[in-house]
Parts: structure tokens; C-alpha cells; sequence
């Protein structure tokens, strides 16, 4: 069986774009083999150094993950920080990571542009992305385009590790996600928490509202055709409602005689009644938070297990004493 692992950041409330660029694939593969998925709490220190808000979100993605389907029967699931091996390995990987393999990695190049500061951290993200995958001896990492560099580099650098120190790491297969259309944001931009213009998955009904309302629209006027071609609104619906639905709202822009403020409505309305479920039992996760707290504890139990076999044998290979029994 294969054992597939993902990561995601506790890096703020969960959007729209996330549940479909990353909860919703990752649920769908539990059912599908050996899952490991993970809460990136090592990984949000290069940008989040707020401690209460870093365990806040930890807490949130918890809550999003278990509310949206994840099923811990089927799924190791756990925080980075509870497997304190994963830094190790990255400390051993980064002696035989090339320089230059580093260097070009798009990621950093970005993030330092947009204004992050460029710390050591941030630059060697890559190593501590391929100690977490390697630890686990993952056969396919399901990743978007945006990572799929740094998952080239965690192959690169497992082969590197192997060439020295013999086959030790199992080099783990890529499964480049075609993304579901970009989710776009409030204003026509991809989703996104950078630009400011997310619609968050279990926000308030009026926050929620707000949002939705909020969305980005032309001057054409209520009687005249509006062209649903590149509308933000059909876009958004799109991802929610019915074929049928999606087709009568499609006409009605054509036809004209209905306000860009009532397809927004109807857009509310069909993503309140979408989360709905989710919602409910969120809610009453929220209300047993040892339950949540002990889904976490067991997975890192299971984690640690197979994380202790991979250093044991990474350890033996280096030179390196290996734990007492």
C-alpha cells in the first residue's frame, strides 16, 4: 500500500482556496492508502513569530481538518513539532545539500521580494520540507504546482544522501495536483492571504456576508446583459452549485434585468448551505478540544515509531551512534 504524506501550514484561517487546493484532496486520499498528513508549525516559524497565534492556528487546522472529513482511523495525523526527529534529519541532509540548490529555488526568490525577511530559516526550507517527507519513507507527495520544485529538490537531495552513504532514503514519487481552476479571490486575483482577499471557510454568517458582497464587480446596469465570462461571482459559484444552477445563472447574466447584489446573495447562499455540515461539527469539536488534542497524540505516537526507524538506519550510515534500546 502506498503511503502518501501532506503538510500544511498553521499559517492563518483556512480559505476557500485551501479546502479545495489542499483539505478536500487530502480527504479524498485517505481512502486511497498509508496516509501520514502533518501540521507545519516548524515550518510557519519563517513567517508567523507570534507564539499564541502559532498554537491558535495549530488548534484551527486541527479543527478544519477533523470538521471537513479527516478520519484519524484512517489517518496518521499530527503536529511537525511532535517528532522532533524531523530536525535532526534536516541537519544531516543539509551536509550533503549542494549550495546551488538552494539558490534556485523560486520560493525564497519570492518571498523575499514580496518583503519577508531573509533568514536562514527561510532559505533552507527545502532541507526541513525533504526531512519531513524522507522521515516517513513517503512514496508519493501529492503537491501543487507551486511546491513542485521543492519536491524535485527533496529527490535531488535524498539521491545525493544515497550516492554517499548508500541506499538508505526512499526517493519519493511526485503527484503534481492539477489544481481545480484557481479559486479567485474578492478581487479577481488568485485566493490567497497575502493579497488580502480570501473568503474563509467557517467565517461568520456575517462576516461571510460582508465578503461576499464585497466581490469586485463592473458598472453595467441592473437592466442590461452582463457577460459571465469572466465574473468573479460565476466563478466562485461554480465551485458550489449545481450544473443546472450554475447554467440558470449563466442566462440570467446574458438576459440581464437582475443587480450584480442579488447573484451575490444567491452566491451566500448556496456557500453558507455548502459548509454547513462542516460547520456543525466544528462546532462540537470545539466543544471537546482533549478529543482533538488526543487525535494529535496518537498520530505522533504512530509517526514517532516510523520516525525512529528511518534515523536509526540514517544514523548507522552516517557514523553516528544510534538510541539506546
Amino acid at each position: 500500500m502506498a503511503r502518501y504524506l501532506t503538510g500544511i501550514q498553521p499559517s492563518g484561517t483556512l480559505h476557500i482556496g485551501n479546502y479545495f487546493g489542499a483539505l478536500r484532496p487530502a480527504i479524498e486520499l485517505q481512502d486511497q492508502g498509508d496516509a501520514f498528513y502533518f501540521i507545519a508549525d516548524y515550518h510557519a516559524l519563517t513567517s508567523l513569530q507570534n507564539p499564541e497565534e502559532l498554537r491558535q492556528n495549530v488548534l484551527g487546522v486541527a479543527l478544519d481538518f477533523l470538521a471537513c472529513g479527516l478520519d484519524p482511523a484512517k489517518v496518521c495525523f499530527f503536529r511537525q513539532s511532535d517528532v522532533p526527529f524531523v530536525t535532526e534529519l534536516a541537519w544531516i541532509l543539509s551536509t550533503v545539500t549542494p549550495m546551488g540548490l538552494l539558490e534556485r529555488a523560486h520560493s525564497y526568490k519570492d518571498k523575499v521580494a514580496r518583503g519577508l525577511a531573509a533568514s536562514h530559516g527561510l532559505f533552507a526550507y527545502p532541507v526541513l520540507m525533504a526531512a519531513d517527507i524522507l522521515l516517513y519513507e513517503s512514496d508519493v507527495v501529492p503537491v501543487g504546482q507551486d511546491q513542485k520544485q521543492h519536491l524535485e529538490i527533496t529527490r535531488d537531495v535524498a539521491a545525493k544522501f544515497n550516492e554517499i552513504y548508500g541506499q538508505v532514503l526512499k526517493i519519493p514519487e511526485p503527484r503534481i495536483r492539477e489544481e481545480v481552476a484557481t479559486v479567485v479571490g474578492l478581487d479577481g486575483q488568485k485566493m490567497s492571504k497575502s493579497y488580502g482577499n480570501t473568503i474563509e471557510i467557517f467565517a461568520p454568517e456575517k462576516v461571510l456576508r460582508k465578503k461576499v458582497m464585497g466581490i469586485i464587480t463592473d458598472s453595467t446596469p441592473v437592466e442590461a446583459p452582463k457577460d459571465p465570462t469572466n465574473s468573479i461571482i460565476l466563478q466562485l459559484y461554480r465551485l458550489f452549485a449545481s450544473p443546472e444552477e450554475v447554467e440558470a445563472m449563466t442566462q440570467s447574466f446574458r438576459v440581464g434585468g437582475t443587480g450584480y447584489g442579488e447573484y451575490k446573495k444567491q452566491l451566500f447562499e448556496v456557500l453558507w448551505n455548502a459548509f454547513e455540515p462542516m460547520r456543525k461539527k466544528r462546532a462540537e469539536l470545539e466543544s471537546d478540544l482533549n478529543y482533538v488534542e488526543s487525535v494529535l497524540r496518537r498520530g505522533a505516537e504512530r509517526a514517532l515509531a516510523t520516525a525512529q526507524q528511518t534515523m536509526a538506519k540514517v544514523r548507522s550510515a552516517v557514523g553516528l551512534l544510534n538510541f539506546p534500546s
